[in-house]
């Protein structure tokens, strides 16, 4: 018998997730409620199933994306009912009129430019609209599924708004989360180096290449922080910190792959016995404990002043660091501590210019 994979989260790691989850939760809880009441109460519709599920698109939808899921709902059904309704006055109703209006809201669709919810709205639409006959006294169908679209992803924008998450603490634990790894992965290349330890450089650039999924959750979560940071009024005095973090990302993603060719390199140099100066582990140990300075300061909203003088003195000790006979593995080594240093001075704040000059040894 085929043996079971063993989940890769534990019991205990789902709970902590389904506890800061409490927001969206809530969300879920009362925005279906209330687009569905607004559609049945306030605009009087017999079938109004789309509006909450229209709140539940919005409310699940990928982060930095519901105004523009909204425009989308909005968008796509307009394009189905119109679609739809205008072949249903033609033809009527049945299953090779369901055939023909699907294929035609699609390519129209198509040729508008629609795509994602959008397109799918535009066919489930046609298709609601073709099999679903309205109760007698409804109104027209294709008026109220586009109300409801739009009433469901109002009602799930607002959700969003009135109950955010705290963009700040959401972004800090993933950048922290992965700059922490970082540092753990410098540390075990200077261990490898200072012990002649190849193996240990393996480890370290398995553990970098283990971080696209922390580093893909990290542009993620900031996309969703700066969308609730820029439009909720409870988030707006968090905008400022928000920015900083979103402008750190990429280079926080880069010094990550920095990382990697780092690990790679330092483990062919170790492997083909490369002579190398015991002063590079201590370069790549003061790149690690600059990189935790940074973290600091970035989490505390600092002026990087500490960490900036840290980098650059980890990438000066690289640099003098190369023995007298270079080789290309000991020469990368150098550069890719200089360019992670790097990186996470552009994350500070530094332009180009200034980090050229600080880096000018």
């Amino acid at each position: 018998m085929a043996r079971l994979r063993a989940p890769e989260v534990s019991l205990a790691d789902r709970w902590q997730i389904l506890r800061r989850r409490w927001r969206l939760l809530l969300r879920l809880a009362i925005g279906p409620a209330v687009a569905y009441l607004v559609a049945t109460d306030a605009l009087d519709h017999r079938q109004a199933f789309f509006a909450p599920i229209a709140a539940i698109i919005t409310l699940m939808a990928g982060g930095g994306a519901r105004l523009r899921t909204v425009i989308e709902l909005v968008i796509g059904v307009a394009t189905g009912v119109l679609v739809g309704e205008l072949l249903i006055l033609a033809i009527g109703r049945g299953a090779w009129q369901i055939a023909l209006v699907v294929v035609l809201a699609v390519a129209i669709s198509t040729i508008l430019g629609l795509t994602g919810i959008a397109l799918t709205q535009a066919a489930t639409s046609s298709v609601l609209l073709t099999a679903v006959l309205p109760p007698p006294g409804s109104g027209n169908p294709a008026v109220t599924r586009f109300s409801d679209a739009l009433v469901g992803g109002l009602v799930g924008l607002l959700c969003v708004l009135a109950i955010p998450r705290h963009p700040v603490r959401d972004i800090d634990r993933e950048v922290q989360g992965i700059l922490t790894r970082l540092a753990a992965v410098l540390t075990l290349v200077a261990s490898g180096l200072r012990e002649d330890d190849s193996t240990q450089a393996d480890r370290a650039l398995a553990s970098a290449r283990g971080m696209q999924h922390m580093v893909d959750s990290m542009r993620s979560t900031t996309q969703n922080a700066a969308e609730v940071a820029r439009m909720s009024p409870i988030r707006w005095r968090q905008r400022q910190h928000v920015e900083l973090y979103a402008s750190a990302v990429l280079d926080v993603d880069n010094a990550v792959r920095d990382a990697r060719v780092l690990a790679r390199k330092t483990s062919a140099l170790l492997r083909h016995r490369e002579a190398i100066s015991p002063d590079m582990a201590l370069a790549v140990d003061a790149l690690a404990a600059a990189v935790e300075v940074f973290a600091d300061d970035l989490s505390e909203q600092d002026d990087f002043e500490e960490a900036r003088n840290e980098l650059v003195q980890a990438a000066r000790m690289a640099s003098l660091a190369l023995p007298e006979a270079v080789t290309m593995n000991s020469a990368a080594i150098a550069a890719q501590v200089r360019s992670l240093a790097a990186d996470l001075l552009y994350a500070s704040g530094y332009t180009r210019d200034e980090i050229d000059e600080r880096l000018d040894f």
